[in-house]
């Protein structure tokens, strides 16, 4: 991938995307997710070369979620951006990305990778053609999108928004987190055979590797506990996202307590 430019994130309720260097994260207040308190809430961070380019991006987030949604957290820093940047990531930012759930944008060169759940065919290739239809006729945009399953629903459900716990700063679970894991696990095993990836979040208090390691133990855990539960470890997988996928801001103690968590997805 093109180093143009530091990361920066955009959260919504409920789908992550990456432009280029960068990271947008869309997410659909469903309720289902545990995400910021605020349903709607967009919070955008990272850094871009220049005032002009910060300007843009809210102004078009603002225009599509609304101004009292959209939460600012982004710098400006010494990072150049490649040619119609701008230009590009404001057709990107359309009302259709949020229909998109727990999905991924990425853009590599002229290769967009689009991921993510949508709720029937109809809003998946409206989304794609809408994206193919706003770029250069040079681009690819690979179509990654699913239709949500209700397995899935069910899982989050079940979570209910709650966070899995641990010692601070360690992989152990606490007696809290075990419940929470106790339920989970009854209810992977109504769906037989599903695939699961557990992914490791953490806030973005200290190194960032550190983070990554702590989140992918953290994640290695839960699989553990798990296998002890009768969950067979060849359906299950597991990440450390660190802290590259905040759900809520990391300037508050309840924020980033919301940030350390552990996310279930069903996969094929």
């Amino acid at each position: 991938m093109n180093n143009f430019f530091k990361q920066l994130c955009v959260l919504f309720f409920g789908a992550w995307i990456a432009l280029q260097s960068v990271e947008v994260v869309f997410a659909q207040g469903s309720g289902q997710v545990a995400i910021a308190s605020t349903p709607g809430q967009v919070v955008i961070t990272g850094t871009v070369p220049d005032d002009t380019s910060k300007l843009a991006i809210l102004t078009k987030l603002r225009e599509v979620y609304g101004a009292d949604k959209v939460l600012d957290q982004i710098s400006v820093g010494a990072v150049v951006m490649p040619p119609n940047w701008n230009t590009y990531v404001q057709k990107l930012i359309t009302p259709n990305l949020k229909l998109v759930n727990r999905g991924q944008l990425k853009i590599d060169g002229n290769v967009v990778n689009l991921r993510g759940e949508v709720a029937n065919e109809v809003q998946k290739q409206q989304i794609v053609s809408d994206i193919a239809g706003n770029l250069n006729p040079s681009y690819i945009v690979n179509n990654g999108l699913r239709i949500t399953a209700s397995d899935q629903g069910a899982l989050d459900q079940t979570l209910a928004n709650r966070v899995v716990e641990f010692e601070s700063g360690r992989s152990y679970l606490t007696p809290r987190g075990k419940q929470i894991l106790d339920e989970m696990a009854a209810e992977l095993q109504k769906l037989k055979s599903q695939k699961v990836e557990i992914i490791g979040h953490t806030d973005d208090q200290g190194l960032r590797s550190s983070n990554v390691s702590l989140s992918q133990a953290r994640a290695e855990a839960v699989k553990s506990y798990f296998s002890e539960k009768g969950i067979d470890s060849k359906l299950v997988t597991t990440s450390g996202a660190g802290p590259d996928r905040p759900v809520a801001s990391n300037a508050t103690g309840e924020g980033r307590a919301r940030n350390r968590r552990i996310e279930f997805r069903l996969s094929q």
